[in-house]
């Protein structure tokens, strides 16, 4: 299974549907229940900002392979729909 990294910020909306979209998934399918995302917020990624960049939030990454990132406008559904062909990536 890969390990995923992904960038947030606190009080993000586009965060909170992910981290929804994230338990949802889980709930839904137990092939997902192991994956682990190892969360930074984004006033501690400065360092990593250097190989990770992203412009918005949340975003998931396989080492440096940016795999989502949360566009502007973007639904709940588009949200979590992206999350699940990351996590299906991942195992």
């Amino acid at each position: 299974m890969k390990e995923i990294l992904g960038f947030h910020l606190n009080g993000c909306p586009y965060c909170k549907n992910a981290f929804k979209a994230i338990e949802e998934l889980k709930a839904e399918n137990p092939a997902y229940k192991d994956i682990k995302i190892n969360w930074v917020e984004d006033s501690d990624a400065a360092e990593l900002f250097k190989t990770h960049p992203y412009d918005y939030y949340p975003n998931l990454w396989f080492d440096t392979d940016k795999q989502y990132e949360a566009q502007p406008g973007e639904s709940y559904s588009q949200t979590k729909e992206y999350i699940k062909a990351v996590f299906d990536k991942a195992i």
